[in-house]
């Protein structure tokens, strides 16, 4: 049974003891001020989150897979952080996966129960098959949600790399972690609403794990997304205007040079740069394990 009283985010907030009593604009007031704590807690722990995303490229580099695990705020925000990677990185949908306790029904509707099973999340990681290739980010913001540390557990015993992405002091999840992401958000405006500041936290670690390991993949040329997917005519048109922006070209060669590579931006940039044809672009972009900048540098220094 977990003690409320021990947790952080579980206390009553002295800041906001009479927010029921408060003018609408003081409300949001009051939410706002809690809210700018957040960053400050996450900054404490960047050395971390670097070391994370060093990990996770790595074993995505070496055909490993990144699962996010976890219940309630922090399983929906694993899926939502995990269902932008293939349009965003052109990942492979198996590459990055999320799983919420209680399955797809708990993405639309709280299925507060399943989060108390250890062995559910257990469970729901065997049928992944995870190897010592794969990594594993449990996300629990009081620590201690059975689920997740079912899921670590599991996790440790396959040789999986596992990761915990915590908001309260002195986490469980640590004991099945290699490495503990602790963000100490405090309070929250109301009391035990952990979709709040901790849940901010939750999403902004996120943010940095998946985006941080796609620019050490070589999914980023400056601050440029030269990996999307053409899947919609918003990213179509990004798609052009990287190519513009990159190359120079106009927006009548940016598009053939899509159309002559099927809608991928680095070999279109690769292509008109050097001269390429299209099998001899992936050829060279595989060679540099997927780095634009590496390419484009080599065929400079031999130019």
């Amino acid at each position: 049974m977990i003690d409320l009283t021990k947790l952080t985010t579980e206390q009553q907030n002295p800041r906001t003891m009479t927010i029921d009593e408060a003018t609408p604009l003081e409300v949001v007031k009051l939410i706002n001020a809690e809210d700018q704590t957040v960053p400050k807690t996450i900054k404490k722990i960047l050395p971390e989150i670097a070391r994370a995303i060093t990990v996770i490229a790595g074993h995505l580099s070496h055909g490993g897979r990144l699962f996010y695990i976890g219940s309630g705020t922090s399983g929906r925000l694993g899926i939502l952080d995990a269902s932008e990677c293939p349009p965003t990185y052109n990942t492979d949908p198996s590459q990055v996966q999320a799983i919420i306790a209680g399955g797809t029904p708990a993405i639309f509707k709280a299925q507060e129960g399943a989060e108390d099973s250890a062995d559910a999340g257990a469970e729901d990681l065997k049928k992944a098959r995870l190897t010592n290739l794969d990594v594993v980010v449990g996300l629990t913001a009081s620590g201690r949600t059975p689920y997740v540390l079912g899921a670590l557990e599991y996790a440790q015993s396959t040789g999986a790399y596992t990761i915990a992405v915590t908001c309260t002091e002195n986490p469980e999840a640590e004991k099945f972690s290699r490495l503990s992401l602790t963000a100490v958000t405090g309070p929250e405006a109301i009391t035990g609403s952990t979709r709040m500041k901790a849940g901010t936290a939750q999403k902004l670690i996120l943010n940095m794990l998946s985006t941080g390991s796609m620019i050490l993949m070589g999914k980023v040329y400056g601050n440029l997304m030269v990996d999307l997917q053409c899947t919609n005519q918003k990213l179509k048109a990004r798609a052009r205007r990287i190519l513009t922006d990159v190359t120079g070209c106009d927006s009548e060669t940016a598009e053939k040079l899509l159309e002559q590579s099927h809608g991928a931006v680095k070999p279109a940039i690769l292509m008109h740069l050097t001269g390429m044809d299209y099998p001899a672009a992936l050829e060279d972009l595989k060679k540099h394990n997927g780095s634009l900048k590496r390419a484009l540098k080599e065929v400079s220094s031999h130019g």
